[in-house]
């Protein structure tokens, strides 16, 4: 796809984070501004089919193309307190909507000049009327999977680097997603203030 066509400007969409037991979740947009270089002509960017070392690999190479223009993107964090106290669908909304108009503004962008990708059930503000929501977007849809990478890579780090503080629970290792282990240790210890007291409510603590 190309990223321009008729003065319109590819948007593509994707969070992460949706079911961890512990952490925020993340929302990224990435606007396509130029042909995009070879390295990227392949047919899938799906960040959960990625190895982690591989999508520091295309992490390195999204923030090369952003500082040669050829793309824009930002990553929104909402935290694990929003989720609890406005649920998660609002979190997310909050994430896409920031996100969103973070890049539409830097790229000085219209609402009508953008095509927005939004990958499974994502929706934007309704003022962006162009817009498609598409299962499986990230394994499709370039911009979508892009959006996808930066988005899993930032939360990753950001989980990693929140390890440091809270280094009972393994957040370096699952990222805050319910692994057995990491069920184990919130038995053992109880939470911690990073984890989802929502998502815990099915976890027999005892």
């Amino acid at each position: 796809m190309k990223p321009r066509a008729n003065n319109r400007y590819v948007i593509g969409i994707d969070e992460v984070g949706r079911g961890p037991l512990a952490g925020p979740v993340a929302v990224g947009a990435l606007v396509l501004k130029k042909t995009l270089p070879k390295e990227f002509r392949r047919k899938t960017f799906d960040s959960k089919q990625i190895k982690p070392s591989e999508r520091a690999i295309w992490y390195a190479r999204i923030r090369a193309a952003q500082k040669s223009g050829h793309l824009d993107f930002k990553v929104t964090f909402v935290s694990e307190k929003i989720i609890d106290t406005k649920g998660l669908s609002f979190a997310i909304r909050k994430a896409l909507d920031t996100s969103l108009r973070a890049v539409v503004r830097t790229a000085k962008l219209a609402p009508a000049q953008c095509d927005i990708r939004l990958d499974g059930g994502l929706k934007a503000p309704a003022n962006f009327t162009r817009q498609k929501t598409i299962i499986k977007g990230d394994t499709s849809e370039v911009s979508i999977g892009l959006a996808s990478i930066v988005a899993k890579h930032l939360r990753d780090q950001k989980m990693i680097a929140l390890h440091k503080k809270y280094p009972l629970y393994g957040f370096d290792v699952h990222k805050g997603y319910g692994t057995t282990k990491h069920r184990a240790v919130i038995r053992k210890y109880g939470p911690c203030p990073l984890h989802r007291r929502a998502f815990l409510t099915k976890l027999t603590l005892s």
